[in-house]
Formats: structure tokens, sequence, C-alpha cells
């Protein structure tokens, strides 16, 4: 529409945001950062590195710590400054704390980690893989937990101010508008691989990147979620001592399950439930209103020629937000194969014909044990792959998709190709099992549900998934005890179960 050539001004914005530094910041980090010493990119490298700022620093509160992390970051473009100030007001202060900063030998790791940018090869910097599996862009999660610390007044369970701009808002609208010639899908993401999931330091996207890549909007969530509940706390009577940053990171990214306290049962936010926590805060705000509020915000600010939103944009916005709702909202989050270590295929996949007409159910049997970690679930679906393809004689992993106890789906043969599940009904349908041996007790009510409710509800909304589809259990088609007596009762109850 007539918006279209604002879109090299809207690129320009996206790049000022994540890219600039101050001339002063960036002659510190050639002078100081040690360049032949490679820094991990794990969230646990962060938390540690934001550690060792707080311990030399002993009355240093949250809040001027992200300050302090956005003016060395040169996240002070006008959006920024409009909702949270410049990250200089104080610089006096501002000068100790960055000299603390400086000083430590983490440096180097906050200049490279907190900047978003995607190189012309490809490689996403500024994010870091979380101890969950997933990857996420430092930058908006700050952004957020800034924006909540500085929240004053407002209503307890209320999104603080500015957060939903500067965490989802402004790099959800200028994605949509970017690629407004594009299906709505192809305007979000992607994800991609990083070089090692023990050492991580190189992470590459898996096709050209949007201006809302996953780890971006992962960043995003996280920074709403923890960013309202720092901003519910500020507003307690009294409230209570500001908790350090890498605290409440490390509670967030670093919970521990067990197979007497799994997620179902665990308290407050963490990052395996980013999806349900962001959806139940963000939703109820009218998501495409705060997109649209946000781009008005973004071209005034950057002072470009004004022209009326016409009804082609709004509807770029409203097929966007479709688009999201259903990959990050409605689908639960899957780990792809490159992430959990998987070998290549021997051999070239069959391609399949979706939407398919079944749904077979599984347990693993061996591993018989729910797996509860990143690690775990990725060592599991290994060994799956290597008795598939070693001592079967398959060409891959036989499931389309398999289900953790830790929250997440894990990436089989995936929706497009034939599996090795269910003889002689490979073609018709996917096998999905649950790791763990079910023939006397249940999976994690969870990990049930990520299966039963979200997984086959993103296969039937996605078109890989029949809306009629039949739902069967392994043992119904093929002579095994598959997926275990209890969980095969289970099943029996579940919608569209088939006799």
């Amino acid at each position: 529409g007539a918006l279209r050539f604002l879109i090299p001004t809207l690129i320009k914005h996206k790049s000022s945001t994540f890219l600039q530094m101050s001339n002063t910041n960036l002659l510190i980090v050639h002078w100081l950062a040690p360049v032949s010493t490679p820094h991990l990119r794990s969230m646990e490298s962060f938390i540690s590195a934001v550690e060792q700022v707080e311990q030399s620093n002993p009355t240093l509160t949250p809040l001027a710590l992200v300050r302090a992390l956005r003016r060395i970051a040169g996240h002070d473009d006008p959006l920024t400054v409009h909702y949270l100030g410049a990250s200089n007001r104080h610089p006096v202060l501002s000068a100790t704390l960055d000299q603390a900063i400086l000083n430590a030998s983490s440096f180097s790791f906050f200049d490279k980690a907190v900047h978003h940018i995607v190189t012309d090869q490809g490689e996403e910097r500024g994010v870091v893989l979380a101890p969950d599996g997933t990857t996420v862009a430092l930058a908006p999660l700050l952004l957020g937990i800034e924006a909540g610390l500085r929240q004053e007044g407002g209503a307890s369970g209320v999104a603080a101010f500015g957060v939903f701009p500067l965490t989802l808002g402004r790099s959800l609208g200028l994605s949509f508008l970017s690629l407004q010639d594009f299906s709505a899908d192809l305007r979000l993401g992607p994800g991609g691989c990083w070089d090692s999931v023990e050492q991580p330091r190189v992470f590459r996207l898996s096709r050209t990147p949007t201006l809302a890549t996953d780890a971006l909007i992962n960043g995003g969530m996280d920074g709403a979620i923890l960013g309202t509940a720092l901003g519910n706390l500020s507003r307690a009577a009294p409230p209570p001592p500001p908790t350090r940053l890498s605290a409440t990171l490390r509670g967030y990214y670093g919970y521990v399950l067990s197979e007497d306290r799994g997620l179902e049962e665990l308290r407050g936010h963490a990052s395996a439930k980013r999806r349900q926590s962001s959806r139940s805060l963000l939703e109820p705000l009218d998501p495409e209103r705060q997109v649209m509020e946000t781009l008005v915000m973004v071209w005034k600010l950057e002072k470009t020629e004004w022209i009326a939103l016409d009804d082609g944009v709004e509807v770029s916005v409203k097929e966007g937000l479709k688009a999201f709702t259903h990959m990050y909202w409605d689908c639960p989050p899957i780990i792809s194969r490159c992430q959990w270590g998987a070998e290549v295929i021997r051999g070239t996949h069959s391609p399949l014909s979706p939407p398919l007409p079944y749904l077979y159910i599984h347990h693993t049997y061996q591993p018989s044990t729910p797996c509860l970690s990143f690690p775990a679930c990725s060592r599991d679906m290994r060994a799956m792959q290597r008795f598939h393809q070693d001592e079967r004689g398959w060409k891959d992993i036989g499931y389309s998709f398999v289900v953790g106890s830790d929250g997440y789906v894990y990436e089989g043969r995936g929706w497009h190709n034939r599996g090795a599940h269910t003889r002689d009904r490979n073609t018709v349908g996917y096998g999905v099992a649950i790791i763990g041996n079910y023939i006397s007790t249940l999976p994690s009510r969870y990990s049930m549900d990520l299966l039963r409710h979200r997984l086959v509800q993103c296969a039937v909304d996605g078109g890989r998934l029949a809306v009629n589809y039949t739902l069967l259990g392994h043992r119904q088609v093929v002579n095994t005890s598959c997926p275990g007596d209890a969980f095969y009762s289970e099943i029996s109850t579940w919608d569209r179960f088939g006799k």
C-alpha cells in the first residue's frame, strides 16, 4: 500500500535499534576485549558474568545494572528512550558503573552478547543458548526487565508501561511490514543451529532471517514475563528488597525438575512455560492494537514523513499476528534435530502427503525413564536414533515426534517425511511417542497435555493432520503392548480415539 516506500526506513530503524554503540564504548571494547578468547554463548555464561559485576558492587540495584548494560549496548534509540529514558541519566553513577563492568573479566562477553545482529553469512549474534535448549536474544529480554523494574503504580498483573512495544511489538510490527508480499508465516523466524550445544559459540540461521527471528521472539516473551513479574513486585506494599538480576535469571532459566516435581508442579515462571505464560499475559492486551500503536510511535519518533495507516497495513498486521499466534502460542515448542544432535539420515526421506488421517501414540519403553531436562532428552533421542539405525537398519529415528517430560517436543522425522513407527501405516499417519515406560504408570500430566492438546491442535490448524483424524494406540494396529497398559487406558478417553 501507501507505506511500501517506508520499508527501507523501517529496516534502517531496526538496524539502528540493535547495532549502534556509542563511539566511546566502541573504543573501549577494542582496547580491553581479548579478541583471541572466545566466550561461550550460553545463558549460564551470561548469568555468571552478571553475577561477577554484582559481587564486585554489593549495593548495585538490578535497575542500575540493566540500564548500564543498555548503555554499553547502545540501545538508546528513540523508542527505547521514550519508554525508559536515556541510559546515562545519572552521569556520575553511570561512569562508575560502566568502569566496574569494563573492569570485569567478562566484559568482552557483554560486548558481544547483548548486541543483536545477523551477519551476511547467516550467523545470528546477540543470542545465547538457554539450559532448556532454546535460543534467546538478550536485547528484548533486558529491555522488558528494565521496563518492569521502572514500573510505578498501576494494577497488579498488568504488563508494565512499554513492555509490549520493547519486547515484541517493535520486532513483530517491523517484520510484518518489511515482508508484506510474503506469506504471513514467512514473516517470522527462523530458528537455527548452534555449532555445539555443549560449547556454544556460533548460531547459524536455517534460512534468510526476518526482523523477528525465533531468538528475538523467545527473548521478547521472556522479557515480557519477567518484566511484568518484577513490576508487580515493585508495586507490593511494602515492596520487597530488590532481587539480584542474576538470581532472577537463574530462577527462570535454571529451574530443576524431578519425578516428584515436574513442570505441572513447578510454581512461578520458567522458560519451558514461556509460551503459555506470555499468552496469558499479552493476549488480553489486544496485540493487534498494541502492534499498530507501536508502529505509529516508531514512525513519529523517527521523524519519518507521516502517512496515514491504510487498510493494507492493518491487514498485514492482522495476518502476521494470526501466524504468530499459531506458531508461538498455539503450537508447542519443538526442539529441532540439529539441536538434539541428530545424525544425518542414511538414504533419502520419502515425502508425506498431508493432511494425514491418523495419529499413532507410542511409548518408547526404552529409554524407560522420563527425561526431565534438555541434556537428558537429547541423549535419549540420540540413543533411540542409534538403535533404530544400527540395530534395526532403518534410515533414521522412526518416530515423527517425541515428547519429553521437560516441556518440549523433539523433532524426529517431522511433519513432511514418512516415519517408521507403525508397520504398514507410516504413509497415512504420524507416530508420536512419549519418552518412558508406561505399562504401569502414566506420563506426566504436562507431557500428555503437550501431546493431546497442543501438538495435535497445531497439526490440525497447520493442515498436517486431518480435521476428522483418528487417534490410535500402537497396539491397535500392530501386535505389541505399546504404548503400555496405563497409557493406553488413558488415551482411550481422549478426543477422536478410534476403536
